[in-house]
């Protein structure tokens, strides 16, 4: 088993005034060689937005992006005609692809919106943009693997354009969970939403992260009640 161990305090660091982002790999102005990408994971950043505002009609291309919403609400508009409003419980993909212009904004104007946003390299570049969403039951990942996206069309997850998956659990404090990988060769990027668990070997705590390759299965130990995102992606 190989594994690198990403503590919260090391995260990338960024406040716009209503903007306070966090990020787990260089992302805009802050850069770490060491922190680039995992495997096809490019960038998981750890965004807090003030209400009423948020990020304008910008582009993206050949990537795919995926919004999980922790607290808040966040309203997305794109040039593909979709609008709508996310909240916790959903989770939204948008394949780039060739290209796509979209806005981002918090629409509580007194409220905060917590979120995860996701960028994963595609198999292929030049796809069809896309977009999806689709809301998931919390209690359906307590203390089990809820895949929420994936490129395997394994279940009724959210499609990406990659041999990788995107999966949530909340685990009761001294709960085991073992996640077997879903394709070999891939690894997977840990992150510690909330609580305190114990896996290969590490202690890890709200935000501190670790990724895990070159094995096939890796367990969890919840050391009080948590909750996890579980990125699998290739390597290479």
């Amino acid at each position: 088993m190989k594994k690198i161990i990403h503590r919260a305090t090391e995260r990338g660091h960024a406040h716009h005034g209503w903007l306070d982002a966090h990020h787990s790999f260089s992302f805009a102005n802050w850069y770490d060689p060491s922190k680039i990408h995992f495997g096809m994971l490019r960038v998981l950043n750890d965004d807090i937005i003030e209400g009423g505002e948020g990020f304008g009609m910008h582009p993206h291309s050949d990537m795919e992006i995926i919004t999980i919403i922790l607290e808040g609400a966040l309203q997305h508009k794109d040039n593909m005609g979709n609008g709508s409003v996310i909240k916790p419980g959903d989770v939204q993909v948008m394949s780039a692809g060739t290209g796509v212009m979209h806005s981002e904004f918090n629409p509580l104007p007194a409220e905060k919106t917590n979120l995860f946003q996701l960028w994963i390299f595609p198999k292929e570049n030049g796809i069809k943009p896309g977009y999806d969403q689709k809301t998931f039951s919390v209690e359906e990942r307590k203390n089990k693997i809820q895949t929420v996206a994936s490129g395997f069309r394994s279940g009724d997850e959210l499609y990406i354009h990659q041999e990788a998956a995107i999966s949530l659990t909340n685990l009761s404090k001294g709960t085991s969970l073992s996640y077997p990988f879903m394709k070999e060769g891939n690894g997977a990027y840990v992150m510690v939403i909330k609580g305190a668990v114990e896996t290969s070997g590490e202690k890890l705590s709200r935000r501190d992260a670790i990724g895990i390759s070159e094995t096939e299965r890796f367990d969890m130990t919840a050391s009080e009640d948590s909750e996890l995102l579980i990125v699998e992606v290739p390597m290479r």
